[in-house]
């Protein structure tokens, strides 16, 4: 798992983003809002610190989950990481 959590976190540096993001955490709380889910499409929302919040479209199919993208919005900018 720590070379999946990596690869999110390099995607998310790829994107520019200068502030370092656990993958791990991403990875919990996308876990932590899918639970009890039923299979389609969802935006999920998630506040990280006082003015940033993470943006994820998450397609939930029977035995697991794709992350389409994610947006940090922060006062500054928007981050748009894809993941497809």
């Amino acid at each position: 798992m720590k070379a999946f959590y990596k690869a999110i976190e390099n995607r998310i540096k790829s994107a520019g983003y200068p502030a370092y993001v656990s993958g791990q955490e991403i990875y919990e709380d996308i876990c932590d809002e899918i639970e009890d889910k039923e299979n389609g499409s969802y935006l999920f929302m998630s506040k990280k610190d006082n003015d940033i919040y993470f943006e994820y479209k998450i397609d939930i199919m029977d035995d697991q989950f794709n992350l389409a993208y994610l947006i940090i919005h922060t006062p500054e900018q928007d981050w748009k990481v894809e993941f497809d």
